[in-house]
């Protein structure tokens, strides 16, 4: 049974069970705090590294084969690539081109090797990396690209 007030009007202390109210602003900054943490600490985990390395550089070869694969000739021939596969004179022609095309389309980190059937731009790869590969048909013959981290 409720008590009653006393004569000065003030209610009764509470007793051993009673239970005080946390501040509504004390639960609000505690949330901010916990989601300013959880927000660091995804930017400190960063972005995971694929799964499989091999096929995260197939799909850069292919992106690079595919948007050389495309772009129009600086010369002759249908695309950039077949005007590089077409001749040696071409390949000759074209080969610095090529190299600075394929270095701008590619990331920074990713070094490359185009072959032709006329000659090769780019760099050998390691042994002992792995190694993503992209092959483009032309009507001169095929360009494979090959890529690998740095």
């Amino acid at each position: 049974m409720p008590e009653a007030f006393s004569a000065g009007g003030s209610p009764p202390s509470p007793g051993p069970r009673a239970r005080g109210q946390l501040s509504l602003s004390a639960v609000e900054a505690a949330v901010g705090v916990l989601l300013v943490l959880g927000a660091l600490a995804s930017f400190l985990a960063g972005v995971p590294a694929p799964a499989d390395e091999r096929a995260a550089l197939d799909a850069t070869a292919s992106d690079a084969a595919t948007v050389l694969s495309v772009e129009n000739p600086r010369h002759a021939g249908a695309t950039r690539l077949a005007e590089v596969a077409r001749s040696p004179d071409a390949f000759e022609r074209e080969r610095d081109a090529l190299r600075r095309r394929v270095a701008a389309v590619l990331p920074e980190n990713v070094l490359f090797e185009v072959r032709t059937p006329h000659g090769t731009v780019g760099f050998d790869p390691p042994e002992d990396v792995e190694v993503g590969v992209a092959t483009v048909p032309t009507r001169y013959g095929d360009v494979t690209i090959r890529v690998w981290y740095a």
